[in-house]
């Protein structure tokens, strides 16, 4: 008799692994803290802004383009206060500017 093998989902696999586990946990919080400053983020960059890695106190966000990023610079200091005040230790906010390919 052949034994079915068990099938795991993605995230059920991540939380077995501690370092896919890690991954997953730290992926899970750069998009919480991209919701948590979403609101002092001009609307028109929301679409263009993604959650990036975290790399202990340091975070990334990734930007659509160096128009938005440049604007997204202005508001750095409001965003690393914002997450301070809601408990993250954050120290430095990087911008990588992801480039748009044409269709």
């Amino acid at each position: 008799m052949q034994r079915k093998p068990h099938t795991l989902s993605v995230l059920e696999a991540a939380d077995a692994s501690p370092t896919l586990g890690r991954l997953a946990a730290l992926a899970r919080e750069s998009g919480e803290r991209l919701k948590a400053v979403e609101s002092l983020i001009p609307a028109a960059l929301r679409q263009r802004v993604k959650p990036g890695p975290i790399d202990g106190t340091d975070w990334c966000l990734l930007v659509e383009g160096n128009a938005a990023a440049a604007k997204l610079r202005q508001v750095v200091p409001a965003l690393l206060a914002h997450l301070r005040s809601r408990g993250w230790e954050v120290t430095v906010i990087r911008l990588k500017v992801q480039t748009v390919q044409a269709r």
